[in-house]
């Protein structure tokens, strides 16, 4: 049975209630913060496994706290699911851009925030894709077991999502993975995401690869690859 701990960080009391209410439903601990600001406090303070993120809150927003969340180290792995009124494909290109795993949009399904919210925590957990084999390709160093990359001996924080990108795509340098085996291998049947969402994950990688993002090639029409050859 569940018995991780979701910190919801949300300011309308009406929602919270509503997710308590379900949540500890599923045997999930809750935790409850009303501003960006208190929320970051209690992530550093109780350490929690998943967070339920709105994106229009009091002081900081919503964007600004997962921001802070994926510049810390230490916090890199923690599920962040967005959940707000914030629809526009803008705001979920960004909302995805800085790290999110997840982005519901306001009014939702309590059935498929649980769901949403049971297979982040399984990949979280989760560290059977491939061995602890530490993976090297030209200046790229990625070590699974500690879920780490190195480009030039330089660390490079990634996502979760990021991370198992570049891990899948090293796996086999130079075969063309498409989007539907990346959605694939990323995510079950019951996580929705689009070819787009793909696309925005492998333009944060190579952004924070610096140089050696040249390395991902895009396949027009079919998806991406590992170049065979070093550039």
């Amino acid at each position: 049975m569940p018995n991780e701990t979701i910190l919801i960080i949300e300011d309308e009391k009406d929602i919270f209630d509503i997710l308590k209410f379900n949540l500890q439903k599923e045997r999930y601990k809750v935790q409850f913060a009303i501003s960006g600001e208190d929320g970051l406090d209690m992530i550093y303070k109780s350490k929690p496994d998943l967070v339920i993120l709105d994106l229009m809150l009091p002081g900081i927003d919503g964007f600004e706290v997962c921001r802070q969340i994926r510049h810390d180290s230490a916090l890199v792995n923690l599920p962040i699911i967005m959940l707000t009124a914030k629809d526009s494909e803008s705001d979920i290109v960004t909302g995805l851009e800085l790290g999110a795993n997840d982005y519901i949009s306001k009014p939702f399904s309590t059935k498929i925030l649980i769901a949403r919210i049971r297979k982040a925590l399984r990949q979280d957990g989760d560290k059977s894709f491939s061995n602890d084999k530490i993976i090297k390709i030209y200046d790229i160093t990625l070590d699974p077991g500690r879920h780490e990359v190195f480009v030039a001996d330089q660390p490079v924080s990634l996502t979760s999502t990021e991370f198992k990108l570049l891990q899948i795509l090293a796996s086999r340098k130079g075969w063309v993975f498409d989007r539907e085996q990346l959605i694939n291998a990323l995510h079950d049947s019951s996580y929705i995401v689009t070819d787009r969402s793909i696309d925005v994950h492998f333009v944060g990688l190579r952004k924070k690869l610096g140089k050696a993002g040249r390395y991902i090639e895009t396949v027009r029409g079919v998806g991406y690859r590992l170049n065979e050859k070093q550039i």
